[in-house]
């Protein structure tokens, strides 16, 4: 998500992004807890979207404080400044257009910052920290949640697919699908006090709900004409999920 990509990898819309916020509530409700808020706290938000977030973290900080959200896409800065303006918060919540690799703020000016699955669109994710790191306070919270896309895997007698797919996924069609195993390295050598990881795992039985946010349409479609699967294997993938829906025993994880 840098703002001199014209065609991003990985690149996801609004609806996409509203649909995987309802699969990861708990873990997005864990972040806003590591980060320490309280009234009156200054909060960024760096890779905002809609304001799936900032919105939330309004309440946190309350009228008192400020929440920031940054992003490179323009049209989701206005849609988020519009869900702020709905949900009466505009006042102390503000989104701003941005590079994540060169933020436009003061040094040590938030109390703490956040990403959420960012990273993974990122060419240069260690940069975009480094900034995270430059505008929080000194003794301020880092919060850094994202995915390891090697990491997926679904009940399937088609693993040799499955493999293909996955790794297609992850190596050529996001910039960084190793994010998630990628962070506690770079945060260690900004020499950051206090650093802990935590796994999130997760599971979506349900198989629409899964295909939209894994994007296996996106994957299928790209990986056909890349000569990754044929369109027989295809055929003999989507067989195998669908029976495995119609059964009730569909299980990714």
């Amino acid at each position: 998500m840098v703002a001199i990509m014209s065609h991003p990898k990985g690149s996801v819309d609004s609806e996409y992004l509203q649909l995987v916020a309802g699969i990861v509530t708990q873990h997005k409700q864990r972040t806003y807890a590591l980060m320490r808020i309280e009234i009156g706290h200054k909060v960024l938000d760096v890779g905002c979207g809609p304001g799936t977030d900032t919105i939330p973290l309004a309440q946190l900080v309350g009228a008192a404080g400020q929440v920031v959200g940054a992003d490179h896409d323009v049209a989701m800065i206005a849609e988020a400044d519009q869900r702020s303006e709905e949900a009466g918060v505009s006042a102390w919540v503000k989104h701003r257009h941005a590079d994540a690799v060169s933020l436009p703020f003061e040094s040590g000016y938030f109390d703490s910052s956040r990403s959420e699955r960012l990273f993974q669109h990122l060419s240069s994710p260690e940069r975009a920290l480094s900034e995270m790191v430059r505008v929080t306070k000194s003794g301020g919270w880092i919060v850094v949640l994202d995915t390891d896309w090697s990491t997926m895997s679904v009940d399937t007698a088609e693993v040799e697919i499955e493999q293909r797919l996955k790794r297609f996924w992850t190596e050529q069609s996001l910039h960084n699908g190793f994010a998630g195993r990628q962070l506690y390295r770079p945060l260690k050598q900004q020499r950051l006090k206090d650093v802990s990881v935590e796994m999130c795992p997760i599971c979506v039985t349900d198989y629409g709900v899964h295909r939209r946010g894994a994007s296996l349409d996106k994957v299928e479609r790209d990986a056909l004409p890349a000569g990754i699967v044929t369109g027989d294997e295809l055929q003999r993938w989507h067989a195998s999920l669908e029976q495995a829906d119609a059964e009730g025993v569909y299980f990714p994880v």
